[in-house]
């Protein structure tokens, strides 16, 4: 519980550091904000237990990242965790370790591993929705929940290889539903997404 503390602390520092509602100045940022805020609770209250202990849930924080940036994305996980675990009955050390690992430590993976890949891919955007929405999802959720399985114990009589099943399970979930939404924001809400430009990702005639 300490690590996640710290996790948690330092990620929200650097965060407001940078300033994150300066974000919500941006066209179209605000209303797909507070409807984050609004539903993203429920889907930290579904958390759910598989066979051996192992508890999962869907997060959004990826795609938090690809709407309003990473700073933002952070301090909005707070409330958004503090409400889901609240709304779920979950308890405050479990809803804390999923705020520090499903959270912000995915979050951050995402913001980087993201980065990489508008370095180094085409600008396209087919990339961008397969890439940033799907893949890098996939790989930032696996990420997160493969370091939390090896610096938390896991339950008992639970074998390390369940648990990394059951995050790598909902890491593709997570995937699947961040590069569905992002698909279409892309073709219908693109101010939606504070990572996407038309002048980066729509081909030039």
């Amino acid at each position: 519980m300490g690590l996640s503390l710290a996790l948690v602390i330092f990620a929200l520092a650097v965060a407001l550091a940078l300033r994150p509602w300066r974000a919500l100045r941006a066209d179209g940022v605000l209303q797909p904000w507070l409807a984050c805020l609004v539903l993203l609770p429920w889907v930290w209250a579904a958390q759910r237990v598989m066979p051996g202990g192992v508890s999962v849930q869907l997060s959004g924080a990826c795609l938090l990242v690809l709407m309003v940036g990473w700073p933002l994305a952070v301090l909005s996980l707070l409330p958004i965790a503090a409400i889901g675990a609240w709304l779920g009955g979950i308890a405050w050390p479990q809803a804390l370790d999923h705020l520090a690992w499903n959270g912000m430590v995915a979050a951050t993976l995402a913001l980087f591993i993201g980065l990489a890949t508008r370095r180094w891919l085409p600008h396209h955007p087919f990339v961008f929705i397969l890439g940033r929405g799907f893949i890098v999802t996939a790989l930032a959720m696996m990420a997160a929940g493969t370091m939390s399985a090896y610096v938390q114990p896991p339950p008992e009589s639970t074998e390390l290889g369940s648990v990394l099943l059951g995050h790598w399970l909902m890491a593709w979930g997570e995937a699947f539903s961040t590069g569905m939404l992002v698909a279409i924001f892309v073709a219908f809400k693109p101010e939606w997404l504070a990572t996407w430009s038309d002048a980066r990702y729509l081909p030039k005639d």
